[in-house]
């Protein structure tokens, strides 16, 4: 029973971290109907631009409570900064094209992405741990868990449930919802479409950051670390169906659950079985499980 208490916990924890990341690629291919190759990077600039902000003030014996904020204050403006430059500087030429272009635009701007962060904080890996270890452990029968990890899960659920809101009951997030359904009317309709897409595209960027920034204490932040979670949240976003929030949510936890079932029981098979669950899900249901209804156009 302690195994199969460990496969949910483990798994949860994991889901909600995919969940996290995967939170802002699902938000910008929604609204700008782009599948941002890049993410990955903006989630390795926020564990950069973390690590950079928070090293030297724990360094200098500062309180540790006030780097959790320092972490979340440094990927808010790391990425957002960063999803601005290239949403406005590049992205935007690019739009009414045809999907593969905006692809192989934000692959572009992946590798681009992937060697400035190498100018700028070289290959050699970073590591701040003080954070991570400074919450305890949480007992939980014959298992411990690091608290850090219920943090995750907590802001998880604060931008899940946030975001929805946002969308659901406020006039900027009605708006937001008649663009997604059709931009040619929004725009006739006095909407400021191009404000809108600028808007989320940084709020995706940011998401993504704040992904990396808070996974940077547990992890040694070295380059190439957005290669793996591209991979992870592409097939997050493409079981729970593109574009959809529950979808996000969906298919963050069967992700979860099911990595954690291998790690326990098949070890070896960790990586594979995520790709079979994608397989088996896209041979029923080829735009996911809870693709959003698409508008036919007359």
């Amino acid at each position: 029973m302690s195994q199969i208490y460990a496969v949910l916990v483990d798994g949860v924890m994991y889901a909600a971290w995919l969940f996290l990341v995967a939170l802002g690629l699902t938000l910008v291919y929604g609204v700008l109907k782009i599948l941002n190759m890049a993410h990955g990077s903006l989630y390795a600039l926020g564990a950069y631009a973390g690590v950079t902000l928070i090293g030297p003030w724990v360094a200098q014996g500062g309180n540790l409570y006030v780097s959790y904020l320092l972490l979340v204050l440094a990927a808010i403006v790391a990425g957002g900064a960063i999803g601005f430059i290239m949403e406005r500087g590049i992205l935007k030429r690019f739009y009414g094209q045809d999907p593969v272009v905006l692809l192989l635009v934000t692959y572009a701007l992946f590798l681009i992405m992937e060697d400035a962060i190498k100018l700028v904080w070289g290959v050699d890996p970073y590591t701040v741990s003080e954070p991570y270890s400074f919450l305890g452990n949480f007992d939980l029968g014959d298992l411990s868990y690091p608290n850090y990890n219920f943090l995750i899960v907590g802001v998880a659920l604060v931008a899940g449930i946030g975001l929805t809101a946002f969308l659901k009951f406020t006039r900027s997030g009605r708006l937001l919802r008649a663009v997604i359904h059709d931009r040619e009317v929004s725009q006739a309709m006095g909407i400021r479409v191009s404000r809108y897409f600028v808007v989320t595209f940084m709020a995706g960027a940011v998401l993504a950051a704040i992904g990396g920034a808070l996974t940077a204490p547990t992890v040694s932040v070295a380059p190439g670390m957005g290669v793996e979670i591209v991979v992870l949240t592409f097939a997050v976003v493409v079981i729970g169906g593109l574009g959809s929030l529950p979808g996000a949510a969906f298919g963050a936890l069967l992700v979860g659950l099911v990595r954690a079932s291998a790690v326990h029981y098949w070890p070896q098979g960790e990586l594979f079985s995520i790709y079979i669950v994608m397989a088996l899900v896209l041979a029923v249901r080829p735009k996911g499980i809870f693709a959003p209804l698409e508008a036919r156009k007359i």
